[in-house]
């Protein structure tokens, strides 16, 4: 099939080359897929955009944008074809709940403080989906993020729902208590160990949370730093004239 060349595409050539694609006679992969088998191909392509914004590298950012994009259009396209919404409905949307959580820039709301800003935007958040308990808020997180980011998100919208640690020394308590029961958990109860586990780590979550630090990047820094302590007792190891693993290395 011959497509026309242009200097430079915008976002209709776009859905119309997804469009081509899933035709009767475009690609046989892409005319076959469905949300449910490429939605591991959206997760993917996120992550790879964040590896960019990390190397801080424009280029490759904007080639997994890119990449983001087609996935936000393949998905739309697929509902088109049902007749069930178009680009210009995600569109529309997506400005009216921009519009409708920001009445401090849109409206006639004043705010002082980014805090401000997120409890209005919980607080208008549960109105238009008509939650009326906290805990249909901590129920609206997605079970699909990342465990810890999870947590982190939990935390955070119990504490701007009023719901929070009062210091620190009452999140260090807690975290006594859970290492205390976890050391005193016999290895065989693994049920007991995974249960007192899970706790430890959400109130460690807690506790960044509380303090102002993102769990996740921190974890993120915690691996890199372990690769390279890793990798110097590997290169000592070396000059010695052993391998790591007989070195006596616990990097």
């Amino acid at each position: 099939m011959n497509y026309k060349e242009k200097e430079k595409y915008d976002i209709n050539d776009l859905i119309e080359i997804v469009q081509i694609l899933r035709s009767p006679d475009g690609c046989p992969w892409d005319k076959v897929q469905t949300h449910e088998s490429i939605r591991r191909e959206f997760i993917e392509e996120v992550y790879e955009v964040i590896d960019a914004i990390d190397a801080k590298d424009t280029a490759h950012l904007r080639e997994e944008l890119g990449d983001v994009l087609f996935q936000v259009i393949f998905h739309t396209v697929i509902e088109m074809e049902q007749q069930h919404f178009d680009l210009d409905d995600v569109t529309d949307e997506v400005c009216r709940k921009m519009i409708i959580r920001h009445p401090h820039v849109f409206g006639d709301i004043d705010v002082n403080s980014t805090d401000e800003v997120l409890k209005n935007w919980d607080a208008i958040k549960m109105q238009t989906h008509s939650q009326k308990k906290p805990s249909e808020a901590l129920d609206s997180v997605s079970r699909t993020l990342p465990s810890l980011m999870r947590a982190e998100k939990l935390h955070k919208k119990a504490a701007r729902g009023g719901v929070s640690y009062s210091s620190s020394d009452e999140i260090y308590a807690e975290i006594d208590e859970k290492l205390a029961r976890l050391r005193s958990i016999p290895c065989e109860d693994k049920d007991q160990t995974h249960k007192v586990t899970g706790e430890l780590l959400f109130a460690l979550v807690g506790l960044s949370a509380f303090n102002g630090v993102d769990f996740e990047r921190s974890l993120y820094d915690a691996c890199e730093d372990y690769i390279e302590r890793f990798r110097q007792n590997e290169m000592a190891a070396g000059a010695q004239g052993v391998e790591i693993q007989d070195s006596g290395s616990k990097a």
